[in-house]
């Protein structure tokens, strides 16, 4: 069968209603028979599945592994073996078999050609074992006025055929019959959330993996930030004439304003595929929406804790600063934190908003907020306006900058030029000891320092929860 129509008839409306994607609006008349056995509207998704008109593909990933994925993601028993005869019959059936162990790869980069990656999609919608597969293709403008009238030549000829009335007579017979066929759900017994997550988890790794320039950013592009501070200052001192105080501020200014920003350009630069992927495949059923958000939040932790390690172990002993290896633990702890929290927090306004370039921008100007009212380098936060005031404790720069000054300045003592230069002849003197700083700076800081560690370090699940629930209303608002 063949269902034609020019632009806006409705083909993938009817298309969306017959496979069960109009979940929640439309009006639905006439009956749907399988079999001669009707179907519940909410039966629909469980025996139709068909092809979009875009292949939403991870160009990382080969044809074989994309297939096998899937599988995993629809059937729950099965052996290895099961699925590897599986993946292999459905690539068979749609000449798939020679380009298996080639990578999807994408119209600019190569990779399979558009044809191949069209019947990639289709062997994935046979893998969910449905009963009937339909396929979108659109029109050119100029011949939709051409098609629309054969259109209707046909269906005049065929409702006066007697092909029309025979199978007319056919259905109403079947639906009279005692013994009914069985109808041909689809595989009914998926695997449950945990699994569904590891295979996610799975994919989304070995997809990034097999992307080494994505690889070598997420893991050099702090590093990368901190050698131009590094060339900067070079190495801090103790004299307060010589920037001591002001070398230190302007290093843990850019520290807390610079990691969260990196953390945000993964995000944008690597989700915006899989959320597109999941969109399509949540909407076959295959898993929800915020499962594949909490699998790209997992395989993000090791990834950024390494980078964080790389960055902090060049960073904090070429710049001389407090030579502790606690500290030094510490320090990297505290910025591996809004490292997490810029990308979590770009995951939940990617949740939200269609465009990256807007979260981009969105999350650029939140983090530069948080950093001038949250983090006290530029105007004490004790004299700042309440309204202000009361802002910065939402804000986790003030956590992170708080544990930074403590980190840094308790217990340093400061020399002031010579031996005999006083506060009176140079007001920069006041300041003999890191104590002195962290007073005036962040009163009682040095009592708030694991409670300050805890309460940034809370804003990653609250974050991670956040998307889950923004994801979850996601896909109400997606499924029609």
């Amino acid at each position: 069968m063949c269902i034609l129509g020019s632009s806006g008839s409705g083909k993938t409306t009817l298309l969306d209603a017959m496979s069960g994607r109009l979940r929640r609006t439309g009006t639905f008349l006439g009956e749907v028979y399988v079999n001669g056995q009707e179907l519940r509207r909410d039966q629909f998704q469980d025996c139709f599945s068909y092809v979009l008109q875009s292949d939403t593909l991870l160009s990382s990933l080969t044809v074989r592994e994309t297939l096998r994925y899937t599988a995993l993601l629809a059937i729950r028993r099965g052996s290895p073996g099961f699925f590897r005869k599986k993946v292999e019959a459905v690539m068979a059936e749609l000449s798939l078999s020679h380009v298996a162990d080639r990578l999807i790869g994408n119209y600019n980069l190569g990779g399979i050609s558009i044809g191949e990656r069209r019947r990639v999609s289709i062997a994935a919608q046979l893998l969910q074992d449905p009963m009937d597969l339909t396929s979108v293709d659109t029109q050119s403008k100029e011949r939709e006025i051409e098609t629309y009238k054969r259109v209707q030549m046909i269906e005049s000829a065929y409702k006066k055929s007697a092909i029309c009335h025979k199978t007319l007579e056919n259905i109403e017979r079947t639906k009279h019959l005692k013994t009914l066929p069985m109808v041909p759900f689809k595989t009914k017994d998926s695997p449950g959330v945990f699994s569904k997550l590891g295979v996610l988890l799975r994919r989304v790794t070995r997809n990034l993996v097999r992307n080494k320039l994505a690889v070598i950013m997420r893991l050099l592009q702090n590093l990368i930030m901190g050698l131009f501070l590094l060339f900067f200052v070079l190495r801090v001192q103790n004299n307060v004439l010589k920037g001591a105080i002001q070398d230190r501020v302007g290093l843990l200014y850019q520290f807390v304003g610079a990691t969260p920003y990196t953390g945000m350009l993964n995000a944008v630069n690597l989700f915006p595929v899989l959320r597109a992927v999941s969109d399509q495949e949540s909407q076959d059923g295959l898993y929800e929406k915020w499962q594949m958000l909490l699998a790209y939040v997992l395989h993000v932790l090791p990834f950024s804790v390494v980078a964080t390690m790389i960055f902090s172990s060049v960073c904090y002993w070429t710049l001389g600063l407090y030579p502790e290896v606690a500290r030094f633990g510490y320090f990297s702890a505290a910025l591996l934190a809004p490292h997490l929290i810029g990308e979590f927090l770009t995951l939940v306004l990617l949740g939200m908003v269609q465009n990256p370039n807007i979260v981009n921008s969105v999350v650029a100007l939140l983090c530069i907020a948080g950093v001038l009212i949250g983090s006290g380098f530029l105007r004490n936060i004790q004299e700042m306006p309440i309204p202000f005031k009361i802002i910065s404790y939402f804000t986790f720069q003030k956590y992170c900058s708080e544990i930074l000054v403590v980190n840094e300045f308790y217990g340093l003592n400061f020399t002031c030029g010579s031996a005999n230069v006083s506060v009176t002849t140079n007001p920069m003197c006041a300041f003999t000891q890191g104590i002195q700083f962290i007073e005036q700076t962040c009163p009682g800081a040095t009592s708030r320092f694991t409670m300050n560690f805890l309460v940034l370090y809370s804003f990653i699940p609250a974050l991670v929860i956040l998307g889950i629930v923004v994801f979850k209303i996601r896909d109400h608002l997606i499924s029609r």
